[in-house]
This record gives C-alpha cells, sequence and structure tokens, in this order.
C-alpha cells in the first residue's frame, strides 16, 4: 500500500502516525501541495484532491485520516491497538478523535492561516474558532486529568489526531496554562511515531517560517 500525503498536514500526519503505530510497511509519495504540477497529478488519481490518501495494493483508494486509521486496525494485528475492543472506549475514542479534527484542528488551522496571512478570515469565522479551540483545549485538559492519553485503554487513534495538531496550536493559542494538557504535549515528544512525523515536517515549516 502507498501513502500520498504532504508531511505539513496535521492530517497526513495523523495517518503517518497510524503507520507508524501498527508498524505498517507502506510506501510512500509526498504531494507538494504549492506545487501546481504536483497537485494535478494527485487529481488524476483522487478527484478531490485532498490528502492523506492511502491506496491499497489492488488499487482501493482510502482517504480521510480517520478512516484510514480504521481500515489499519481492522487489517493490521501488530503494533498499538489504537481503537479499543470495548464499544464504550472505543465510542468515546471516536468522539474524541472527531472533537479533535473539528474543534482543535480546524480552528488552529483557521487562526494560523489568518495570522502567516495564508488566507484571510472574516472576524467572525476567527471569534468561532477562538471559542471552538477554547472548548477544545479545556475538555481535552479535563479528560488528561483522568487518565495518560485520551484513549482510557491507552494510546490510541485519539492521540494521532491531537499530537500533530497541538504543535501548531500553541502558535495562536498557547497551551502552558493548562497543566495537563501541557504535561501531554511533554510526553507526546517521546513517542517514537510523532519523533519520526516531527522530524519530516519542522524543517519545511521553518523554512516556511524564515527560520
Amino acid at each position: 500500500m502507498k501513502l500520498y500525503y504532504s508531511p505539513i498536514s496535521t492530517y497526513s500526519q495523523k495517518a503517518l502516525m497510524g503507520l507508524y503505530e501498527k508498524n505498517a510497511a507502506f510506501d510512500r509519495e509526498v504531494v507538494k501541495l504549492t506545487d501546481p504540477d504536483s497537485r494535478a497529478a494527485f487529481s488524476e488519481l483522487y478527484r478531490v484532491g485532498k490528502v492523506p490518501l492511502l491506496v491499497l495494493d489492488d488499487g482501493y483508494k482510502i482517504p480521510e485520516s480517520s478512516i484510514i486509521i480504521e481500515y489499519l486496525e481492522g487489517h493490521i494485528s501488530g503494533g498499538t491497538k489504537l481503537i479499543p475492543s470495548d464499544k464504550d472506549a472505543a465510542r468515546k475514542v471516536r468522539f474524541l478523535d472527531r472533537a479533535c479534527d473539528l474543534y482543535l484542528n480546524n480552528a488552529t488551522t483557521t487562526l494560523l492561516f489568518d495570522m502567516i496571512k495564508f488566507r484571510p478570515f472574516l472576524e467572525q469565522d476567527l471569534e468561532t474558532a477562538r471559542k471552538h479551540l477554547g472548548i477544545a483545549c479545556d475538555h481535552l485538559d479535563s479528560v488528561l486529568g483522568e487518565q495518560e492519553w485520551l484513549g482510557s485503554e491507552g494510546f490510541s487513534m485519539a492521540d494521532c489526531a491531537a499530537i500533530p495538531t497541538l504543535f501548531y496550536t500553541q502558535v495562536v493559542h498557547p497551551i502552558d496554562g493548562y497543566q495537563n494538557l501541557s504535561r501531554y504535549w511533554a510526553q507526546a515528544q517521546n513517542r517514537p511515531s510523532y519523533q519520526k512525523v516531527r522530524a519530516e515536517f519542522e524543517p519545511i515549516w521553518q523554512s516556511m517560517m524564515g527560520g
């Protein structure tokens, strides 16, 4: 199987963490989102044009980071169990995964893109993003006051969703005031799957920011 992805995309990073956590064997191809030729070539493969995209050996395409991780959990028995077997625990992980995508990630992206002038937003959109980001951080901080990782049974799909976004979140919404979330972010730096992801995207991000 092959993953088409962009190193700086949080959703791509989420899928990569899932693949690394499952010890999956996979090929990869970087989609250069700012390169018209690379973007056009990817659109020929997948008309929606969004990364990440997992293409199986038989050509079957699996888009969307959460669905990619669902596939991995259902077809790869080794590595970290990213979705618990217990139905209630699995439901909670799936809820936190969606909450991280919809309220942490999307809000962070809105504020970040506006800050770096990548895309302007209406003040109403920015206010909504700030509200959602505050709610998301409050909720994650509360959950993490009771357990080490977001999943009650250990590291899970929800962590794959949260950790990549937190790197960017701190640019627009510092998390120092969240004791449990700050502790969580500190321990995430030692997670081998995230270390691999960060080693690939951070130099690109620094060059974008002029560092």
